[in-house]
């Protein structure tokens, strides 16, 4: 019965590959799926439920006249550099 369980466990990751290559996401298709690298530029707050996210604003050390709001989890200043592998989705505002 363990020998069985392992086999389909096995198969299931080997499906799974296959499926995300078969569907193009947005980021595929763009020239933009390299991460990129954006500067902190001010921290907007503290969010989430139990207040673990941070939200910050950054500009893209490419594009400086272009900046968003992202949430940050974990520690983050003011100066950070952090690398953004989606950049198109811009976070909510605080509540």
């Amino acid at each position: 019965a363990d020998r069985r369980h392992v086999t389909a466990r096995a198969q299931t990751r080997l499906h799974t590959p296959e499926k995300l290559t078969a569907t193009p996401s947005l980021s595929q298709d763009k020239a933009d799926s390299r991460p990129k690298l954006a500067r902190v530029k001010l921290v907007l707050g503290r969010t989430g439920s139990r207040g673990t996210v941070t939200q910050v604003r950054v500009e893209f050390l490419d594009d400086v006249n272009r900046s968003i709001m992202r949430n940050v989890k974990g520690p983050v200043r003011e100066g950070d550099i952090l690398v953004l592998l989606e950049s198109e989705r811009e976070a909510r505002r605080l509540r």
